[in-house]
C-alpha cells in the first residue's frame, strides 16, 4: 500500500532526472504557457476566442485545454505528470495524466485547422502520445522506437499536423502503454466540421465521456498495472458513481454523447427514456441510411462512439453500462455468495471473538447499503448514491441525464430531482390480493412423456478400473 506522501517521495527518488533536468523556464519561453486544472467539477464548454468558432463540447468532470494562435497555427501544450485524481466521494488515487489530471484535457479542434502540440515529459518514465484515429504524417503517430524516440524525462517533443477530418478521437502513450494507460493516462480529442456536413447533425448539447478502469486495493491510492480484466474501479473519466456528474438536457434538446473505451473489456452503454442513433466512430460520421434506432450499443476496447438523441422525455433517467459488476464500486473478486445461508445461533458465537462480526449477503447484498459498515480509509463503498426515494445501489460507470423543460440554454448546472406529476409514479398497492393458484390448478403437460417404463429398474454402476503406469 502506498500514501500519496511516499508516491510522491517514491516518484522523486525514481525519477531524479526529472527534478534534475526539468525543462528550464528559459527552455520553455517559446512554448504556449502550460494551463493546469485539478478540480473534478464538469467545466462549463470553452467557446473559441480566436481561429474558426465551432460549437464546443462539454467534457463530463472534465474541461477542454485553451491554445494560442501562432502564425495561423493552433498551439496547446501537454503536460505528462503525475496527478492526484478524486475518483469519488472520499476517495483520492495516485494516477498519472496530463496537465494536472486524468483523463487529461480534451483538445478541440476544426477541420483543416494546422495544429501544434508541445508535450512536455514530467513522469519517471519515457513516454509518447499518439493520436488515435487521426490521419496524420507517419513521424507524428506517436509510436515510441518505431516513428520517433521516446521523449525522455525532462524532455519536451513538438507534434504538428493537419486536423484532416472531423469525429471523435483519443490521445494516449504508445511507450510502456500497459502500465501508462492503467496509471490514466488518456484524453479526447474533437474535431469540428468546418462548414455544415450532410451527415452531421447541429447539437444543443454535446458531451464527451472516457471509459477507463482501475484496480486499486481498497485503503490503497495507487493502481495495479498488471491487471488484464478485474478491475475494481469502473470509471467514466476517472470518476465512479456517485461523484459523477449527471448529464443535463432541456426538453426536445439534441444531445450527442461522445464515448472512448481505453478499459480492457467492452463496455454495453444503456440510456433509459429515450432511444438514440450511433451516428459517428472513430472513423467518422456514419451514413445516415445505415443508422437505427438502439437504447444501449456496445463500445469495444479502442473504439469510439457519437449518440444522438433528442432529449423529449422529462425526468432522471439512469445511464450506464450494463454489465452489472461495471456498475460498482471497489468489489472483492473473492466474496462467497451466503444467500440462504442461515447464521441463527453462529453470529453470536462469532461475535465473541470477533466484536464486530456481521453477516453480509444471507439475504442478498442491498442490505450492505443499509450497515454502516467500517470501510477502509481510502475508498468508497461498493453500492452507494442517495436519491429522492432511498439508496440508487449503484457505483461506477453510472450516472444520471436530467432532462428539464425549464432548463435554460447553456446551463449544465445540477437541476436537483426530478418532481413527478400527480399519477406519474408507481406506488404500493394495498388492497386484497388474489389467491394464488397452486401447482394442482396449473393443469396437465401440454406433451406427454414417450415410452416411460412399466416397472421400476435398477441397475449397478462399475467404476473403472485405474491405468496402469
Amino acid at each position: 500500500m502506498t500514501s500519496r506522501r511516499d508516491f510522491f517521495r517514491l516518484l522523486g527518488a525514481a525519477g531524479g532526472a526529472v527534478a534534475a533536468s526539468s525543462v528550464s523556464q528559459f527552455a520553455l519561453a517559446g512554448l504556449p504557457e502550460p494551463v493546469i486544472q485539478t478540480s473534478a467539477d464538469t467545466m462549463d464548454p470553452l467557446y473559441p476566442e480566436t481561429g474558426r468558432p465551432y460549437n464546443p463540447v462539454v467534457t463530463l468532470n472534465g474541461w477542454t485545454l485553451p491554445w494560442r494562435m501562432n502564425k495561423g497555427v493552433k498551439e496547446f501544450h501537454l503536460v505528462a505528470e503525475p496527478v492526484v485524481r478524486e475518483l469519488g466521494p472520499g476517495m483520492k488515487a495516485n494516477l498519472w495524466g496530463y496537465n494536472g489530471q486524468s483523463p487529461g484535457p480534451t483538445i478541440e479542434v476544426v477541420e483543416g485547422d494546422r495544429v501544434r502540440i508541445f508535450v512536455t515529459n514530467k513522469l519517471p518514465e519515457h513516454t509518447s502520445v499518439h493520436w488515435h484515429g487521426q490521419r496524420l504524417p507517419n513521424g507524428m503517430d506517436g509510436v515510441s522506437g518505431l516513428n520517433q524516440p521516446a521523449i525522455q524525462p525532462g524532455k519536451t517533443f513538438v507534434y504538428e499536423f493537419e486536423a484532416k477530418r472531423p469525429g471523435t478521437f483519443m490521445y494516449h502513450p504508445h511507450a510502456d502503454e500497459m502500465t501508462q494507460m492503467a496509471m490514466g493516462m488518456m484524453g479526447f480529442w474533437v474535431t469540428h466540421p468546418k462548414e455544415k456536413h450532410p451527415w452531421i447533425n447541429e447539437v444543443d448539447r454535446d458531451y464527451c465521456i472516457m471509459l477507463n478502469a482501475f484496480d486499486i486495493v481498497p485503503g490503497a491510492a495507487t493502481p495495479k498495472i498488471m491487471t488484464m480484466l478485474d478491475f475494481n474501479l469502473w470509471t467514466w473519466n476517472s470518476r465512479v458513481f456517485p461523484g459523477i456528474s449527471p448529464l443535463v438536457a432541456r426538453k426536445n434538446d439534441r444531445v450527442r454523447v461522445r464515448g472512448g473505451n481505453l478499459t480492457m473489456t467492452n463496455h454495453p452503454i444503456h440510456i433509459h427514456g429515450i432511444e438514440f442513433e450511433v451516428t459517428g466512430t472513430d472513423g467518422g460520421p456514419t451514413r445516415p441510411e445505415s443508422r437505427w434506432p438502439e437504447v444501449t450499443t456496445d463500445v469495444a476496447v479502442g473504439q469510439m462512439r457519437q449518440l444522438e438523441f433528442i432529449a423529449d422525455e422529462e425526468g432522471d433517467w439512469a445511464m450506464h453500462c450494463h454489465k452489472s459488476h461495471h456498475t460498482m464500486n471497489a468489489m472483492g473478486h473473492n466474496v462467497p455468495t451466503m444467500i440462504g445461508v442461515d447464521h441463527r445461533g453462529i453470529t453470536e458465537k462469532i461475535q465473541q471473538l470477533v466484536p464486530d462480526y456481521m453477516v453480509m449477503g444471507e439475504r442478498g447484498m442491498a442490505d450492505m447499503t443499509e450497515m454502516s459498515m467500517p470501510i477502509p480509509e481510502n475508498t468508497v463503498p461498493m453500492m452507494t448514491g442517495d436519491g429522492p426515494h432511498g439508496s440508487v445501489e449503484m457505483g461506477g460507470m453510472f450516472s444520471l441525464l436530467k432532462v428539464r423543460k425549464d432548463l435554460a440554454p447553456g446551463d449544465y448546472k445540477d437541476p436537483g430531482w426530478y418532481q413527478h406529476p400527480p399519477g406519474g409514479q408507481a406506488y404500493e398497492y394495498t388492497g386484497e390480493l388474489p389467491k394464488a393458484s397452486s401447482h394442482q390448478d396449473a393443469g396437465e403437460s401440454l406433451m406427454s412423456a414417450v415410452n416411460e417404463p412399466q416397472q421400476t429398474m435398477e441397475f449397478t454402476a462399475v467404476k473403472p478400473k485405474q491405468h496402469k503406469s
